[in-house]
């Protein structure tokens, strides 16, 4: 069993003759929480997508829980994002006649599993357990994320992807967030954060900083 949650090698990803990620390597720890930070443009968002196999690189591999994910065809890509990886974003994109506690068992669908106690069970443990049957517009911005989280934890992915999860929230809701995430992380889920707010990398383990693309070095903000 690899040690790490997530390599690459010789990662590039290039758009017509722009070259959005150029020669990235590097290495996450399992349980460790990450924020890859840089300003707009500078690849954050194309490197998440290609490590949570949401897209494909033009070149180079990317090795996730000691699988080379280059080797995937869709279907596979699919499959590995289903077992092994949640995702969240800045935008909600809950299904809006849907309640809190659907929007959850949604995610179940896709492992063609049907549990409404483990739906509620991690909406509670978000703190929206009192919630269950409010749509997404009876909910503020704060408990709309915090839908995403439960619904992105279900499934007991070991990888959770969040790219840029406090965007749109405000000072007391951003804390929220990532009060959850620090739980999260005390119970060994590896983090990735995606963020260009250099406040929030004092909460993570390790800042891996891009500009243009290019890999710019890092900075280890605790010890995990």
């Amino acid at each position: 069993m690899s040690e790490f949650a997530i390599e690459t090698k010789g990662l590039s990803k290039r758009f017509d003759q722009v070259n959005a990620l150029d020669n990235i390597n590097i290495s996450i720890h399992k349980g460790e929480f990450v924020a890859i930070m840089g300003a707009s443009g500078s690849g954050k968002t194309t490197l998440m997508n290609i490590l949570s196999c949401l897209d494909t690189a033009t070149e180079g591999q990317v090795i996730l829980d000691g699988q080379d994910a280059a080797g995937l065809d869709e279907d596979g890509r699919r499959a590995f994002r289903a077992e092994k990886i949640g995702l969240l974003f800045q935008q909600f994109h809950l299904i809006p006649y849907l309640t809190a506690l659907e929007n959850v068992m949604l995610a179940q669908h896709y492992h063609s599993v049907t549990d409404i106690e483990a739906a509620k069970k991690v909406l509670e443990d978000v703190g929206l357990g009192h919630r269950i049957d409010h749509l997404p517009s009876q909910l503020s911005g704060g408990e709309q994320q915090r839908v995403c989280i439960a619904r992105a934890l279900v499934n007991e992915c070991p990888i959770l992807f969040a790219d840029e999860p406090t965007g749109n929230l405000d000072e007391a809701n951003e804390q929220i967030v990532l009060d959850i995430f620090q739980r999260l992380h005390k119970q060994n889920r590896t983090i990735i954060m995606v963020t260009h707010n250099p406040d929030l990398g004092r909460y993570t383990d390790r800042i891996i900083r891009l500009q243009h693309g290019k890999y710019m070095g890092e900075e280890v903000m605790h010890a995990n």
